[in-house]
């Protein structure tokens, strides 16, 4: 498939976006910062949470959001656009907090995570109990009040986000679908290691597919489209390629958390491996693993005195099994899906364009 590049006039577009984008980020988390002081002052370090994850970052959901609004006719920087993008990014806000809990990771874009943030807090004025305990009850109020902020904001785009239209039906569904995927990732952490190994890809696989993809790259694609009066016809064809781009964004991060430098990824190195996440990338090492390289594997999951040491042996064990190669041609294949599909979409060439900027940007970044 060849798409032209995209231009300078879209790159423009997408800056200008994002400026939006921020802007309006900005204000509703000022606004909203106002309203908790009213509360109390004491309340201040959760907006300042937020307001630090929601602030910078990729913005790869609102983007995605965007060019789906404009596939489906919608005026440049249309404000339901930028209003909807905000609500993503709430979103995420909300879906970090909750992750770094459960997954007991102590970083977050190479500074620490909001529940040891919230437990340093606990330290440095000497509050009395456990701080450990006080981080995360923190934290997890945090991503709650994030994600009611969420909710609010897809509520502001108005009639175009009402409760019976295709907008808000999406919405509704990825947020859902999000929750039932990290209880499936956090379920497989336990259960898998007594199931058969045979059925570990495609558990792993569904677990990518609903925790990860579709609000990573699907549901974010099909908003914006919805909210410009996308048909049915269009939202599957949207799907058809970012559904695979998902799944191969998540692959790539997936590989990342193994294998790349912690320079660059801002997170220890091999950090999934002490987290136990069970992705395809694992799944697939002790699938075909010598029975010793896939005993040293599950012996190791999920051992957070795991050392540097440690982890390079496993990392040779994951290589050695053929497991990175593996991963690395599913990558491309359904890569190579995407972007049949979206040589497909019915859309005009400009949004074409800026989708697969996106799309590469996604599945070959080393971050």
């Amino acid at each position: 498939m060849h798409v032209q590049a995209a231009t300078p006039a879209q790159h423009d577009e997408q800056a200008r976006y994002r400026e939006h984008l921020a802007r309006e980020l900005s204000q509703f988390i000022e606004g909203r910062a106002a309203e908790m002081a009213s509360v109390s002052e004491d309340v201040a370090p959760l907006m300042d949470a937020i307001s630090g994850l929601v602030t910078g970052g990729k913005r790869l959901r609102a983007l995605f959001c965007y060019w789906g609004w404009r596939g489906a006719g919608g005026d440049i920087l249309g404000p339901e656009a930028v209003q909807a993008g905000v609500a993503l990014e709430l979103f995420q806000g909300a879906a970090l907090i909750h992750d770094d809990i459960i997954d007991r990771s102590d970083i977050r874009r190479g500074g620490p995570s909001v529940h040891r943030r919230f437990g340093q807090l606990h330290r440095d004025r000497g509050w009395a109990l456990d701080e450990e305990r006080f981080g995360q009850a923190a934290a997890i109020l945090t991503g709650d009040l994030c994600l009611s902020f969420c909710e609010e904001a897809f509520t502001a785009i108005g009639p175009a986000a009402g409760s019976t239209t295709s907008a808000r039906r999406i919405f509704n569904t990825m947020r859902a679908e999000v929750m039932a995927g990290q209880y499936l990732d956090i379920l497989e952490e336990v259960a898998g290691p007594l199931r058969p190994r045979g059925e570990a890809v495609a558990a792993a696989a569904n677990v990518i597919r609903y925790k990860s993809a579709k609000y990573s790259t699907e549901h974010p694609l099909a908003i914006g489209g919805a909210l410009a009066g996308a048909d049915e016809v269009l939202l599957a064809a949207y799907s058809r390629f970012s559904l695979p781009l998902g799944e191969a964004f998540q692959l790539r991060d997936d590989v990342l958390g193994v294998f790349g430098d912690p320079g660059t990824t801002g997170k220890p190195a091999g950090d999934d491996l002490r987290e136990g996440k069970r992705t395809v990338l694992v799944a697939y090492a002790l699938e075909r693993s010598t029975a010793e390289g896939a005993a040293l594997l599950e012996a190791s999951l999920g051992r957070q005195d795991l050392t540097d040491d440690d982890v390079e042996r496993l990392r040779a064990v994951i290589a050695t099994s053929g497991a990175l190669d593996a991963t690395e041609a599913l990558i491309d294949n359904l890569s190579t899906r995407a972007f049949d599909a979206l040589g497909e979409l019915p859309v005009p060439e400009d949004v074409r364009a800026a989708l697969q900027s996106l799309g590469l940007a996604a599945v070959q970044r080393a971050a």
